[in-house]
């Protein structure tokens, strides 16, 4: 399967070895990207070097691809995508988020009605192929939950990662489409899939409080050895990086709130924040029959019967701990891939779940933004006006 890359960064590096360890089938061969990070580790795992180009269609047309990977910054996307969906290419995987706005969503369920991308495009929105996440679907099918009444979950990164973000190209929303687009529309996406439903009015508030000068460190607290002074960040940006966090010029913000109901009368209650001295990502999903905890960092899943109390599941460690990507995601996306690829079928994701969970954080965003609360029911008829579900 001939691939080419446009954007190599270091994720979509990864998700291409990842595919690598499973499928002898991947043929990387060429690659878009002035600054292409991920190189090396591409070419380390196929065993040879990669024809670089400096324009996606002559690329696409030279090489005869089977396979484009889309890894380019947020808001390059929907120009590969349209070059893509355009050509002959049979697949595209795009990392998240697909895009980053409410017109580029709309502009493309029209590409992709008009060349049959709807099973042409895959996306990276890996948690879903999470084994925690597998286990909540297990608890929901299964009964022990009952009727979703109402879910309290959270996404909370360390300040060095939180750095990062006001360092790198994402600290302008232009750019990433906003913290919550960029970072936590896996979330989004979770918990509309836990609902099983559309979220039907949204509100949100949020700023950023925590980086910012006054909060500047009297000294280095870089991870994990000293560096630059006054930093916490272990990871260095790349292309449009910036060199200050606390005095970042950016205009992403650093925690926010949102409240979700949707279409069937559950409510979600989101908060999300980057300067957690003890990270976790959890959830509280609380039924008509009992009780689902989990949490993708502290790598536990617990369920209680809700009349008894009774402790159905306990799993105090779900992912071994030698597997490190995305909490043992990455490798399961990988071999759904490389099934998808050879036998065709659904995917636990699929690009219009990607492009309803961007539209959710966008118009979180919006309703930020406007101290509102959005009726999403015209968004939503739009959105299926296209008709490529």
């Amino acid at each position: 399967m001939k691939t080419g890359y446009v954007g190599l960064g270091a994720r979509i590096a990864n998700v291409s070895n990842c595919l690598q360890e499973v499928s002898g089938d991947l043929d990387p061969c060429a690659y878009v990207d002035p600054t292409p990070a991920g190189l090396k580790h591409v070419e380390a795992k196929c065993g040879h070097s990669l024809t670089a180009y400096t324009d996606l269609d002559r690329m696409i047309r030279k090489e005869k691809l089977d396979l484009l990977m889309i890894g380019s910054p947020n808001f390059m996307h929907l120009d590969h995508l349209r070059t893509a969906l355009k050509s002959d290419v049979r697949y595209i995987f795009c990392e998240k988020p697909v895009v980053v706005s409410e017109e580029e969503t709309f502009e493309l369920l029209s590409l992709m009605k008009e060349h049959g991308g709807s099973k042409r495009v895959l996306v990276g929105l890996v948690l879903r192929y999470s084994p925690l996440y597998t286990e909540l679907q297990k608890s929901l099918k299964s009964g022990q939950i009952g009727k979703v009444v109402s879910i309290e979950a959270s996404e909370h990164i360390g300040p060095y990662h939180g750095s990062f973000f006001m360092r790198d190209w994402r600290r302008y929303d232009r750019n990433s489409g906003g913290f919550m687009l960029e970072k936590c529309c896996h979330d989004l996406d979770l918990y509309q899939g836990v609902t099983g439903c559309r979220p039907r009015f949204v509100s949100s508030f949020g700023g950023r409080k925590s980086f910012v000068p006054e909060n500047r460190p009297d000294q280095d607290h870089t991870f994990p050895t000293p560096k630059i002074e006054g930093r916490v960040d272990p990871f260095t940006p790349r292309w449009g990086g910036g060199n200050a966090d606390f005095d970042s010029d950016g205009d992403i913000i650093d925690y926010q709130t949102a409240l979700i109901e949707y279409e069937d009368g559950a409510n979600l209650c989101f908060h999300t924040n980057m300067y957690v001295p003890d990270e976790f990502r959890r959830f509280a999903v609380m039924g008509t029959k009992g009780m689902a905890e989990g949490d993708f960092i502290r790598n536990y899943y617990r369920v209680h019967d809700a009349l008894t109390s009774a402790c159905l599941i306990d799993k105090p460690q779900v992912v071994d701990a030698s597997r490190h990507g995305h909490y043992g995601a990455d490798e399961a996306m990988a071999r759904d891939l490389d099934h998808y690829f050879r036998n065709g079928g659904h995917l636990p994701v699929s690009v219009l779940d990607a492009l309803e969970a961007g539209l959710t954080a966008i118009k979180l965003d919006e309703a930020r933004r406007t101290r509102s609360v959005i009726d999403l029911a015209e968004t939503w008829q739009q959105f299926d006006s296209y008709g490529v579900a």
